[in-house]
């Protein structure tokens, strides 16, 4: 008797997931993350914004903008075929390449924090290292559905694509960008493994980019600083291991259901970057351990149902909205990894906000046209299918 009262609900519950289609959880899980980060945006910056600004609704007003921004921008993406991405992939990532040499001219790029990654723009910033997640994917995706077996066959296959990776890499590393590098370099080594590049290869790429990696981070001294740091933020406290003390302190402050919304002191001029970077933590200690397993669990129903639409593309023989779909599921899955990571001290300082939380306007709008471009891959595939379905049906009612 016992366990049909706990159970019932919980098959409920169970069957009422199972029962949601791809479309639903993206939509859904999306729609959390955002509202979640309306809420935390507001209470994150209020004390910071008054100070600054003197309105402590400051951040929350330009967040809510960026989120109608990002609406419109979904809305108007949502109209475009694949094919016509297909179509303009290439030219698509040469714009987000030169955007990006734009930002290395003194003078148009702005910086902050010592690091040069945004263009001013009537009040507003862009950041063209979010572009460039967007049609990095792109561009891969047609390369791979137009060399597929070169691709799988041959080293040059392998290396073209490598090559122009390289360059923005370069490029992203100059600004400095070692997180974007990150999540982009992650995109193109899971498209390519997914595409049927040759395992050799892969391994060797593997290898390359960890050495690298470990190159790039002991070539710079704040990057040494910051690793460090991050293995041990209680030797520097104060100084190098500021930020991580005061974010594994909110985590604390937290315990079980958090101290409630807006009761944060970590916010309180403790934490910088409360509302971007380390939004996360204040989430944390404003909401517990069941509010970052709830949020959790959002971030990772949104990828499984891109990675889901990415195989439903798949079946329907659409390779390029399916290579597409993965690597901005891998987009979405690192990004929101590593700024979790780096809140919790599992990853060095990176700069990368969490998707669809975090204030940050090309951040955020690049999420929502990513969403679109989802919502419209499920779309084109479930026609797809539908007319397969018919055909066979048809064909069976003749053979009656």
């Amino acid at each position: 008797m016992r366990d049909s009262v706990l159970t019932q609900p919980l098959n409920l519950v169970r069957d009422s997931i199972e029962a949601l289609t791809e479309r639903q959880v993206l939509l859904l899980s999306a729609g959390f993350l955002f509202c979640i980060g309306l809420v935390m945006v507001g209470s994150a910056s209020m004390d910071v914004a008054d100070a600054t600004f003197g309105n402590p609704f400051y951040f929350f007003i330009r967040h809510f903008i960026y989120l109608g921004i990002g609406l419109f921008v979904a809305a108007l993406v949502l109209q475009v075929p694949m094919q016509t991405w297909n179509q303009y992939c290439y030219q698509f990532f040469l714009i987000a390449l030169v955007l990006i040499l734009v930002v290395l001219v003194p003078g148009i790029g702005r910086r902050v924090n010592g690091s040069m990654r945004w263009i001013g723009l009537a009040g507003f910033t862009l950041q063209p290292s979010e572009i460039m997640k967007f049609a990095g994917v792109m561009a891969l995706a047609g390369y791979l559905v137009r060399r597929q077996e070169e691709v799988r066959s041959k080293l040059s296959g392998f290396m073209k694509p490598m090559i122009f990776v390289g360059v923005v890499l370069f490029l992203l590393l100059m600004e400095p960008d070692f997180g974007a590098s990150l999540v982009i370099l992650s995109a193109i080594m899971v498209m390519l493994f997914l595409a049927g590049s040759p395992l050799p290869l892969y391994i060797g790429l593997v290898i390359t980019v960890v050495v690298v990696g470990v190159a790039v981070m002991i070539a710079e001294p704040y990057r040494m600083k910051r690793l460090l740091a991050f293995t041990n933020p209680w030797a520097d406290q104060y100084g190098s291991g500021y930020q991580l003390v005061q974010s594994l302190i909110a985590f604390g402050r937290g315990d079980w259901f958090g101290v409630g919304l807006g009761h944060s002191v970590q916010k309180l001029f403790y934490l910088p970057e409360a509302h971007t970077d380390f939004v996360f933590a204040v989430y944390a200690e404003e909401f517990g351990l069941m509010g970052v397993l709830l949020l959790l669990s959002a971030v990772v129903a949104l990828v499984v149902a891109a990675m889901r639409i990415g195989q439903r593309a798949e079946r329907a023989g659409q390779y390029f909205s399916a290579y597409t779909a993965y690597g901005l599921a891998v987009v979405i899955g690192i990004q929101s990894s590593i700024n979790i990571g780096v809140n919790i001290g599992f990853f060095p300082t990176k700069g990368l906000t969490l998707p669809l939380v975090s204030y940050g306007g090309s951040s955020l709008i690049v999420m929502f046209a990513i969403l679109a471009v989802l919502l419209r891959i499920d779309a084109e595939s479930g026609n797809v299918q539908e007319r397969g379905v018919r055909r066979v049906a048809g064909g069976k009612h003749v053979a009656g």
